[in-house]
C-alpha cells in the first residue's frame, strides 16, 4: 500500500497517522505502508497498483474511526 501526500500542503502528519491506523487495524492483511511525497495537493492511497482513495476524485480525506 502506498500513501502519496503533498509536501507543499504539509500533509506528512496526516499521511503518517493514516499509515499507523491502517497498520494497527489490519496487521495481518498489510505487509507494508509506504509514504510517497508529492506536490500539487495530492493525497492518494493505492493498493495493488489501484487507486482506492483520491482526495480530488473522492472529495476530501477518508474517514478513519478512532
Amino acid at each position: 500500500m502506498v500513501i502519496t501526500y503533498c509536501t507543499q500542503c504539509r500533509w506528512l502528519l496526516r499521511a503518517s497517522w493514516m499509515a499507523q491506523e491502517l497498520l494497527t487495524t489490519f496487521p495481518d492483511e498489510l505487509d507494508e505502508v509506504a509514504l510517497r511525497p508529492a506536490t500539487g495537493g495530492m493525497f492518494r492511497i493505492d493498493a495493488g497498483g489501484r487507486a482506492i482513495w483520491n482526495r480530488k476524485r473522492d472529495g476530501g480525506f477518508p474517514e478513519i474511526a478512532s
